[in-house]
This record gives C-alpha cells, structure tokens and sequence, in this order.
C-alpha cells in the first residue's frame, strides 16, 4: 500500500502527477516529500509510486 499523508491508497503503483491531478493538487502551490525527501517539481511528471512509499503533500496557504 501507498501512505499519502497518513491515509493508505490501495493502489500498488500510481505516477504522482495522475494522484495530484486527479485529487485537484495545483502543483505550483504544493510541496512533495516523499520517503522522507522532497521531491523537485521537475520530478512530478516522472515519479511513479510504489507498494510501500510514504508521501506528505503539504499545501501553502497565504495571509498576513
């Protein structure tokens, strides 16, 4: 199983641009750490999670 922040996705792979995408991610405005790294954004498009990854998308928000 795939863990994206916190919660399992009973997927045995899945590319992360198609997750982000199709949970409505806008890629400009999020940060990937996948596996303990971040991820580059240049790496989006090519990464393909696996059985066993663990994920944590974190949305900026702005304010003041």
């Amino acid at each position: 199983m795939i863990c994206i922040n916190g919660k399992e996705l009973n997927e045995r792979s899945i590319k992360l641009s198609e997750y982000l995408n199709g949970n409505g991610y806008n890629p400009n405005r999020i940060a990937v750490e996948l596996n303990g790294e971040i991820l580059p954004k240049s790496m989006y498009g090519e990464t393909v999670l696996a059985d066993g990854d663990k994920v944590e998308i974190v949305s900026f928000v702005g304010g003041g």
